[in-house]
């Protein structure tokens, strides 16, 4: 009777163990995972040494296969039916990428910093990780640069110092996110190959207003325009005539911004900003002004 019972605890460890191996080979790299499937497989479909050889040698192929792909570093160790996919905010919102410098993801750098989402809650530690991934950095790295240049100098149609401005980028819809951990810190990684380019689009404003701008995107009735040449917004002695031509100057200095000297229009103010000129997705009408906005009007 004894030895029964330990038949059975035998058995139960064995049946334990062989559940978490075939987790872990699931999990595998798809190239890997097959070779050491097969392997393990072919003994019962050829009898005898030559079956064991043969299964012995592909799942020995496997496991250096495994290796390798570990010590690259290859994107996606994991298969992606486990990534941990969440999507945040509202379908019908838009959400707001602040870079702030970059980080190594799997063997990659990407950009990071915050996403503020629709409702305002503002998410720290945030990694852009795939499509315009480099464009966001060279956008990023250009604003910069072009910051370094002109901020405190005097703007020459209103007298006052240009101030810095910063570059974000928005996303219409769901965000994909998966949280990971790098060094013990926790990170979101937001997957861009997720999202439909039509809406992404790239924007640039003064630093202090782009929760703002958030808000502002945000709010019903809110809508882009253009400034004209000759606009009297341009002569304004705050912040807002500053950023209003300041815009325009970076797009004058840099190919990366496509267009200054547009506003948002909200009822009892204006947010000037530009658009860089990639990202920008066709889908989001901040993104494509098609209206002139005059301040006597």
């Amino acid at each position: 009777m004894r030895r029964m019972k330990i038949f059975y605890r035998i058995e139960r460890i064995g049946r334990s163990v062989g559940d978490i191996l075939s987790r872990i080979i699931t999990s595998l790299p798809y190239i890997p995972k097959v070779l050491i499937l097969t392997g393990s497989h072919i003994p019962n479909i050829y009898k005898g040494r030559k079956g064991k050889l043969l299964g012995y040698t592909l799942i020995g192929v496997g496991v250096v296969v495994l290796g390798l792909f570990v010590l690259s570093g290859i994107h996606g160790l994991l298969s992606p039916n486990n990534e941990n996919i969440h999507y945040m905010g509202s379908p019908d919102g838009y959400h707001a990428f602040v870079p702030h410098d970059t980080i190594n993801y799997n063997g990659h750098t990407d950009p990071k910093g915050d996403l503020i989402l629709d409702n305002g809650n503002v998410i720290h530690n945030v990694i852009w990780d795939g499509k315009y991934s480099d464009t966001i950095i060279n956008n990023h790295n250009q604003i910069i640069k072009l910051n370094n240049d002109f901020v405190g100098k005097i703007d020459p149609v209103n007298n006052q110092r240009y101030v810095p401005l910063h570059d974000f980028y928005v996303i219409k819809g769901q965000v994909p996110i998966k949280q990971i951990t790098i060094d013990g810190q926790t990170y979101y990684v937001i997957d861009a190959n997720k999202i439909n380019p039509a809406n992404i689009a790239g924007f640039y404003t003064y630093k202090e207003w782009i929760n703002n701008f958030a808000t502002a995107i945000n709010t019903p009735g809110t809508y882009a325009a253009v400034l004209p040449g000759d606009s009297p917004v341009f002569k304004w002695t705050n912040t807002t005539g500053t950023v209003a031509y300041q815009t325009m100057v970076y797009e004058q200095y840099s190919p990366s911004f496509s267009s200054g000297g547009v506003v948002l229009v909200l009822p009892n103010k204006i947010i000037p900003y530009g658009i860089t000129y990639s990202p920008s997705g066709s889908a989001i009408n901040f993104a494509s002004p098609s209206q002139v906005y005059n301040p006597s009007s």
